[in-house]
């Protein structure tokens, strides 16, 4: 998933699924607790990507499963648009990501991000540098 999509929540936390995004994330797709760069957003998974995320945390000893982790699995939640290619989002979820009604939605790779319009802003700001992009290229190998 590539791109960034401005969007609104409406009066009831729903958004719409960008038309770019909407194969890529099939019918059914789960949301849930992210952070990117120490900010907070929610991290969109595809029912399969979802699936493996699940596999690998039920195949960690019960010792090796954290707080942290339980808490993304705790407060996701499985959306599935309707016919107008909207779905809802938990208030906590907004909350967590100080999401207000401005929202950007991201691609990032195999997973999409939410972000409250302002927050991503700050984001990009703070990172759109030539020292950062260059450090960021170099670790993916480019």
């Amino acid at each position: 998933m590539i791109g960034k999509y401005p969007a609104k929540l409406d009066d009831k936390n729903r958004l719409f699924v960008p038309a770019k995004l909407r194969e890529e994330l099939g019918d059914d797709f789960y949301v849930t607790l992210g952070v990117n760069c120490g900010h907070r957003c929610l991290t969109v998974y595809t029912d399969a990507d979802w699936q493996t995320l699940s596999q690998n945390y039920n195949a960690l000893p019960i010792s090796q499963r954290s707080a942290a982790t339980s808490l993304i699995f705790m407060n996701a939640t499985e959306c599935n648009p309707d016919k107008q290619f909207r779905f809802s989002l938990t208030q906590f979820l907004l909350d967590y990501a100080g999401i207000g009604r401005e929202v950007m939605i991201v691609g990032r790779a195999g997973q999409a991000e939410i972000w409250d319009a302002d927050e991503f802003n700050r984001f990009e700001t703070e990172n759109l540098t030539p020292e950062k992009l260059l450090a960021s290229l170099e670790a993916i190998g480019l």
